[in-house]
């Protein structure tokens, strides 16, 4: 099993819970700039990624390799309407499902860690290489909505899936 990268996933999630509870529902509202997503877009982003990435793991997790579509992430955040959500559910929508992810991942034979992942038109990756870029994905847009100076760089920033 994959104890490291789920609880790789599983602190992260839980060590910032506490700081995006702290944002009260007018906070959570405003853009980060202009053409930029609110914080409520921006963690709804992380909801969709995580839905894409559940498939993504369970897949590869059970079959010899995966190849599967990449997501319109725009269209994704514009289509689930996360700006009319109230902050509270997005956050506690987010940190179950990211926790269901982090349950998944301990449970993938190391074996399968190796499985072909290929999203879209890109280079194969491994389920392994994945699920860390996932997280180091998640940490990057929290980083950004939270406002901190040093924003977590992930590797798969060049493809954006």
């Amino acid at each position: 099993m994959t104890p490291d990268l789920s609880l790789f996933l599983l602190r992260t999630v839980e060590h910032e819970l506490p700081n995006l509870r702290m944002f009260n529902e007018q906070r959570a509202s405003i853009p980060r700039g202009p053409g930029k997503w609110s914080p409520k877009e921006e963690l709804g982003h992380l909801v969709d990624s995580a839905a894409n990435n559940h498939i993504r793991f369970a897949c590869g997790a059970l079959e010899p390799e995966f190849r599967g579509p990449g997501y319109a992430q725009e269209d994704w955040v514009r289509l689930h309407g996360y700006e009319t959500m109230h902050w509270e559910t997005i956050v506690n929508f987010w940190f179950q499902y990211n926790t269901l992810l982090a349950r998944l991942v301990a449970r993938i034979p190391p074996a399968r860690l190796e499985t072909p992942i290929v999203i879209a038109k890109n280079a194969p990756v491994t389920l392994r290489f994945l699920i860390e870029d996932y997280t180091l994905h998640m940490q990057h847009h929290i980083d950004q909505l939270l406002g901190r100076e040093v924003i977590t760089a992930y590797p798969g920033a060049a493809s954006a899936a």
